[in-house]
């Protein structure tokens, strides 16, 4: 027989005892004290310990101290166990509802002082705003109750177990519990008291909770009021001061509806809050309030009557050290990041938030999709979801609870657009029953769901990862391709709807790529509403390496059983906070301002606002000239006043073109004053043009006179040895060597089954596994000859991989062209190659010698890193860099650091130059690109963090004709077509002097 602990773990109640109904999170003048601090804790390794602990007198003093709030894997370095990171997998037997015997177990203790007048108080409320994952609560020796649903709020009536003075609280937390079923998302599973614990004094005639339902429409606001109180709490009065607004309602039967006139709306752009109170004679409450209207008109989605576009982000609540502790200051830092990318929405993956993180949402203006704190991922085998709580209707009230617990606490943010029933749990009836529940308690907002493919209870179309073709498909009128798990009426019923991609575009380490051919479809197709990355921030945890190197770790590093290694790491912020190049790419894809200019750009530029309700008047537009990269001209363009959808035809400068270099027209649109996200000067939007002078590249010389030779020689700074380079400019130098590999990305590595439609794709099977199946990371040469002609030199190789018939050859040609010497690289592939190849490049090894490359100055596209489907947020330009600073320090090490389409590039040292290399554009009118590391692509490979990595003594260069895409592989589709890398025949032309 079971034991009764057993079946309280295993019970798939959401609450027992004295828990109340859930309600708004409201900030009060009601007496509260926070029991955040520092309790007493105990660990045990299974549930079984006594619960006597909670006894007034229980000696506590041999136990260990903790922080609330915190969780218990987290501190101790280990001494309570470690965090396990898992994404679909269960850390547990799939034995629903039940959980092993083995489940660590918390205990906390602490004092509290109860003030005397807390005695006039009508109720005392003990409130959890978030504990992983079922706990009890014992108030001096009485047991209060138990509750489960992790992430959301909990409220227990203790009136009749506190006393004046001292107090003590007893919580005994589990960390695997039925709940856990439940909540199974990608995330860290990471037990403890983690939120808020505040101690409420309610009193008599107070006000129980309010949610002002608002609205606009032509210059008029409305609210539609709902005040919880006793008869006692009546007259209850309401007040907007700052519109001189005040309603007092004698009784609950006369609060009712009310116009205001002479408010501005709320939107993401223009976040128009007004402070509220709503007031009895024993309690005021405070809400901040904005007026707007969100409806679905046909298949569109519309604030206050105009259609949004959600530029937006999955954000978890992650932090290096506090793991989903929530530090205000982080927060608001958080969502200013995203504000200065161009983020305009947040879909709350896969759980409310603290609360306050919507208060600053409120404030500083996002689209908020709101979700449940629900995800039953791991009942998902082979498509089966066999034995999944979401259509059990022994699961039902859990559903319920927690679809209730998460609209009550945050009804009133108008920042709150939609509500999610959560994440990847299937289908079912109580997905359905928590849609019908929110439809009838609130009509204002509408429901998303993305796993209702059919679309039978939402009022949104949402997909995960749908190619570019599906979802120009979905967007497209008329068209009848079939959607997924739809029949031809479920997928006509879909197409009436707003669409919304929940999750896209795959932000795991380098990548994504194609945003902007996503972008292009939002403004092609109106039903088609944008959609959300995943996602915003790596969820790293700051561990420390054997040698004591720092480094964020990810599964698999604490010894878990069961783990999905780095899928953790997929953010587009690194886990220090740093930007990705693929942030920067989004924000130059989304920008809120699209430039035309016209025809060859002589005369005007139109720029188009493509904001939802803000006008531009926040804005200056700046101009600038450059020849090669260097300022020659600059001032302000006179762009008057775009209103929101609306755009301005606007005279350009006379540009200066000069005839001996590249000129290029830069246009920024810039915040005009600072905000509370950004300084004054921050760039919103940029554009550029080209303006350059037609010129034609050297002709190649060929010399005639080639005749056999040992290939011991020296063409100018160039020394050779047996045909093979040994010194340039006095400086050892090895190369160029073919290089076919690149460490694999993530997206290399990913096996989604998202084709794309690309024949380089094969379902299931790695890019990267067929590059090492072919041997692209260990290629051989064979020297085939070596000639020599007046002033020049021709090797060619043949090059190619152990157990392989595929070969490349690889003719290389050293001459003297006045005083530079130019290096011509043609690549020729054999038949037989059936993949797409990482790259086609060349490498040249420097090793350190008494002045090591340690930077890098060029002028190309820059300043980050850039790839063929991730160029958008690169301009053309001259920049620097140190050779750290290259490269971009991804969780799990792979390539990186390519910028593209260079013309000059100074290799230096010490901040003095040392190698000059100008690229010669190939027949096509093609740039190479290059990246500059101080590890080759083998050596990165073969680490699973960066320190790892080996201490190196040479510096190498790569010099590329070409690179395969990036795509979004790792839990998205593959390359496009266009930008994947076939085997081809290229060619690398460079003019080199010393510096």
């Amino acid at each position: 027989m079971p034991s009764q602990l057993s079946a309280y773990v295993s019970d798939t109640t959401p609450g027992r005892g004295a828990l109340r109904p859930a309600r708004s999170w409201l900030h009060s003048d009601a007496p509260s004290r926070s029991l955040n601090g520092h309790w007493r804790f105990r660990l045990s390794p299974t549930a079984t310990a006594a619960e006597d602990f909670a006894a007034e007198g229980f000696d506590d003093g041999g136990w260990d101290g903790i922080p609330v709030p915190s969780h218990w894997v987290l501190q101790g370095d280990g001494a309570y166990g470690r965090p396990i990171y898992t994404n679909i997998q269960y850390p547990f037997p799939v034995d629903p509802p039940h959980v092993p015997d083995e489940n660590p177990t918390g205990d906390y203790r602490r004092h509290f002082d109860l003030p005397a007048d807390w005695t006039r108080a009508e109720r005392v409320v003990l409130r959890f705003d978030g504990v992983e994952s079922l706990f009890k609560v014992w108030v001096n020796g009485d047991e209060i109750g138990s509750a489960s649903g992790s992430r959301l709020a909990h409220e227990f009536d203790v009136t009749s177990s506190v006393r004046p003075g001292d107090n003590v609280v007893a919580v005994r937390v589990h960390q695997w519990s039925a709940a856990s079923y439940l909540e199974d998302q990608d995330q860290w599973w990471l037990p403890g008291i983690f939120r808020d614990v505040t101690l409420i004094a309610r009193p008599a005639g107070g006000v129980e909770d309010v949610w002002l339902r608002t609205g606009f429409e032509q210059g008029r606001g409305w609210i539609d009021p709902v005040v919880t109180a006793g008869a006692a709490a009546f007259p209850v009065t309401l007040r907007i001061p700052e519109l001189g607004v005040e309603r007092v309602w004698v009784s609950a039967a006369e609060v009712a509806p009310f116009e205001v006139d002479g408010v501005e709306p709320w939107s993401a752009e223009v976040p128009r809050l007004y402070e509220v109170t709503v007031a009895s004679a024993a309690e005021t409450v405070t809400v901040r309030t904005g007026f707007r209207t969100v409806e679905i008109r046909g298949d569109r989605f519309l604030v206050n009557g105009r259609r949004v576009v959600f530029h937006g982000m999955n954000r978890h609540e992650t932090h290096p050290e506090r793991g989903r502790v929530f530090d205000e200051a982080h927060a608001r830092e958080d969502l200013a990041l995203m504000k200065r990318f161009n983020v305009n929405a947040i879909r709350t993956s896969h759980y409310p938030p603290h609360p306050r993180l919507l208060d600053l949402a409120d404030e500083l203006g996002f689209w908020v999709v709101l979700e449940c704190d629900l995800e039953t991922h791991g009942f998902d085998k082979d498509g089966a979801w066999a034995g999944n709580p979401s259509d059990d209707p022994a699961w039902r009230e859990a559903y319920l609870d927690r679809v209730r617990r998460t609209v009550e606490r945050d009804k009133n943010h108008p920042s709150v657009v939609m509500w999610s029933l959560g994440n990847e749990a299937g289908t079912g009836g109580n997905l359905a029953a928590m849609s019908a529940w929110v439809h009838a308690r609130d009509a204002g907002r509408p429901v998303h769901y993305e796993g209702d493919h059919a679309g039978a209870y939402t009022d949104v179309y949402s997909r995960m990862y749908a190619s570019v073709a599906e979802t120009e498909q979905i967007g497209t009128d008329g068209s009848r391709a079939p959607l997924q798990d739809c029949t031809p009426s479920q997928g006509a019923r879909q197409r009436t709807k707003p669409f919304l991609l929940c999750e896209y575009a795959h932000a795991m380490g380098n990548g994504p790529g194609a945003l902007d051919q996503y972008e292009e479809l939002v403004h092609r197709h109106p039903r088609l509403h944008g959609g959300f990355v995943w996602e915003w921030r790596d969820h790293g945890i700051r561990a420390t390496a054997p040698d004591g190197t720092p480094y964020y770790a990810y599964g698999g590093d604490f010894g878990e059983v069961v783990h999905d290694g780095n899928f953790v790491m997929d953010g587009m912020v690194l886990s220090d906070g740093v930007p990705t190049p693929g942030l920067h790419e989004f924000k130059a894809v989304v920008q809120p301002l699209r430039f035309t200019f016209d025809g060859d750009g002589d005369g005007a530029v139109t720029v188009a606002n493509l904001r939802h309700s803000a006008d531009t008047s926040d804005l200056r537009f700046r101009w600038r000239v450059e020849h090669d990269g260097r300022p020659v001209d600059s001032g302000d363009l006179e762009v008057p006043v775009v209103a929101a959808g609306g755009s301005a035809r606007v005279p350009l400068p006379r540009i200066a073109v000069s005839l001996e270099s590249e000129t290029w027209l830069t246009v920024d649109a810039v915040l005009a004053t600072g905000t509370v996200w950004a300084g004054e000067g921050h760039v919103v939007a940029t554009a550029q043009l080209d303006r350059s002078a037609r010129r034609t590249a050297p002709a190649v010389r060929l010399p005639a006179d080639w005749r056999r030779s040992d290939g011991t020689l020296t063409l100018g700074i160039a020394e050779f040895a047996e045909g093979a380079l040994v010194r340039l400019a006095g400086r050892a130098v090895a190369g160029p060597r073919l290089e076919l590999f690149r460490a694999p990305t993530d997206n290399d590595e990913g096996t989604s089954g998202v084709a794309e439609e690309s024949d380089a794709h094969v379902p299931g099977v790695s890019n990267a596994e067929l590059w090492r199946r072919d041997g692209l990371d260990r290629l051989t040469s064979r020297l085939l000859s070596v000639e020599t002609a007046a002033d020049a030199l021709r090797t060619v190789a043949r090059v190619s991989a152990a157990d392989s018939a595929s070969s490349v050859t690889v003719e290389t040609v050293w001459s003297l062209e006045g005083d530079e010497l130019e290096l011509r690289v043609e690549i020729e592939p054999s038949g037989g190659w059936t993949t797409v190849w990482p790259r086609i490049g060349v490498r040249f090894d420097l090793p350190d010698g008494a002045a090591p490359v340690d930077g890098a100055e060029w002028f190309g596209l820059g300043p980050h890193e850039s790839y063929p489907d991730s160029l958008r947020a690169a301009r053309t330009g001259r920049f620097s860099a140190g050779v750290d600073d290259l490269s971009v320090d991804y969780a799990r090490p792979q390539e990186t650091g390519h910028r593209s389409r260079w013309r000059e590039l100074e290799l230096t040292s010490g901040g003095a130059g040392v190698l000059r290399f100008a690229a010669v554009p190939d027949v096509q009118g093609r740039l190479p690109g290059f990246t500059l590391s101080r590890h080759t692509p083998q050596q990165i490979a073969r680490a699973a963090h960066p320190f790892e990595l080996p201490r190196s003594a040479t510096s190498h260069l790569f010099v590329d004709a070409a690179q395969h895409g990036l795509g979004s592989r790792a839990c998205g589709p593959d390359v496009w077509p266009e930008f994947a890398l076939r085997p081809q025949a290229r060619t690398i032309r460079l003019r080199i002097t010393a510096g």
